[in-house]
């Protein structure tokens, strides 16, 4: 089976997104074919995405992982699991148990990854020991306050560091999570 990958793109300062959920400040950066060759080949190793639920469990425009591009399954975690929703050729299953979620996806993403996404999500699969590794996109701005994607971590979690590429667009970092022995 494929890796369980925390993808993200994150502010030097940490913040996946500013205080009201925002992040038009992701695409004001400056890139280079370089920045993108790297994130497109990051993005071409998932096989599954497992993430957060809205509060409607709908998909509305704008709220598809990776724009709608990435046609492979997503699960969404839900307190109120509910049939599976399918557009644009994509199946969007809503699950109650983030164990669960995270083992389906790897199931239906073979040996590619399972990408991660949302701080919370991040978080709960890094305290479950589940997650393998993490991709960061750090974006050159501080937005000084918004939503963190790693804050609230309960324990620490060590890292081994096997990326970084230095561009134009900012400073991409592959980790992976060395699990407490």
């Amino acid at each position: 089976m494929g890796k369980v990958l925390i993808h993200a793109t994150v502010t030097v300062d940490g913040f996946m997104a500013d205080s009201d959920g925002g992040v038009d400040w992701m695409f004001d950066a400056e890139s280079v074919e370089a920045d993108t060759a790297l994130v497109n080949r990051v993005v071409r190793e998932i096989g599954a995405v497992v993430g957060g639920a809205n509060k409607t469990q709908t998909i509305e425009p704008g709220e598809e992982p990776y724009g709608g591009m990435l046609k492979v399954p997503v699960f969404l975690m839900t307190h109120s699991p509910r049939g599976p929703i399918e557009k644009d050729g994509i199946t969007y299953a809503f699950l109650d148990d983030l164990p669960q979620a995270v083992e389906r996806a790897r199931t239906a993403a073979g040996a590619r990854a399972v990408a991660l996404l949302g701080g919370s999500i991040s978080r709960q699969c890094l305290e479950l020991g589940i997650v393998d590794e993490i991709q960061l996109h750090v974006v050159p701005i501080l937005l000084g306050r918004g939503i963190s994607l790693f804050s609230g971590l309960e324990r620490p979690v060590n890292l081994e560091r096997l990326e970084t590429e230095a561009f134009a667009g900012g400073i991409h970092l592959r980790f992976r999570v060395l699990q407490p022995g």
